[in-house]
């Protein structure tokens, strides 16, 4: 398609990645990417050090992952080229932030009723600036020796059914892609086979999400087998979406993935990058 080498979906400290976003930039730099999108999980803060950096070498779009449900099952929406001083999106955000806060001291009390030590204020400050979650307080019960990693914090006590996987009143799919679109970005449905649906519940999915406005589908990132490749595909046809794809990079410890490394995508169709450079 004659696209620059991109990454359109990728966290560093802000959320829950473990490079700083100027480190995450010098590693974009090393792996020769050329259009960056930041999306950290519901916060723009790291996007904003990028901006501030201004690099010549790296086109660097504004993004988020953002949260959201549908029919009670949580989504992530990629927003693409946001306008991030939008006041739509900044209160937006900062709802989002109260809930995370609130959310976090609930997964706290959660941890301390299982016998575990408080790691409430350690683990918010290792999430900095950025927004707080479980990885976080698995960072925080190993450092106190509760745990051996953090995969056993997840596997123990964090994990999607335990007892501090605490649930959250995230936005309705309708509210974040109108807050997308509001501040002038594209909405993207973020790696759909990682929910666990079936194609046709997925289906279910994405007719609402391109009702409400979504326009663009991620067919490509780690971890999507070439079937499952071939059928986004076909359903991006259908549905008149464009197209994305990133590598969902967290940490170079994750060896299935690095910055910039997602299998390629098969099909001309129209890139989410030829409205984004335009």
């Amino acid at each position: 398609m004659g696209l620059p080498h991109y990454d359109l979906h990728c966290h560093s400290t802000a959320s829950d990645g473990a490079l700083s976003p100027i480190e995450l930039l010098e590693l974009a730099k090393n792996n020769n990417i050329e259009v960056l999108a930041l999306t950290d999980h519901d916060t723009v803060a790291g996007v904003k050090v990028l901006q501030a950096e201004n690099p010549a070498e790296i086109k660097i779009i504004t993004g988020a992952e953002l949260t959201c449900l549908w029919n009670g099952r949580v989504i992530h929406i990629v927003g693409l080229g946001v306008n991030l001083e939008s006041d739509d999106l900044k209160s937006y955000l900062a709802n989002l932030s109260d809930l995370r806060i609130e959310r976090s001291k609930k997964i706290a009390q959660q941890l301390i009723s299982m016998g575990l030590p408080d790691v409430f204020e350690q683990a918010k400050q290792f999430a900095g600036q950025g927004s707080i979650g479980r990885p976080h307080f698995a960072r925080a019960l190993r450092e106190q020796g509760a745990v051996a990693n953090e995969q056993q914090a997840f596997k123990k006590y964090l994990g999607i059914g335990k007892k501090g996987d605490v649930k959250m009143a995230w936005p309705e799919l309708s509210e974040t892609v109108g807050v997308i679109k509001a501040a002038g970005g594209i909405a993207v449905l973020a790696h759909p086979t990682k929910y666990k649906m079936t194609f046709t519940k997925l289906r279910l999915v994405i007719a609402d999400f391109v009702g409400c406005g979504g326009e663009a589908i991620e067919v490509s990132y780690p971890g999507v087998t070439p079937d499952h490749h071939y059928h986004l595909l076909r359903i991006a046809k259908e549905n008149n979406l464009l197209l994305s794809a990133g590598s969902d990079f967290h940490a170079p410890s994750q060896g299935w993935t690095d910055l910039g490394k997602y299998p390629p995508i098969k099909f001309e169709g129209q890139h989410v990058l030829e409205r984004l450079l335009n």
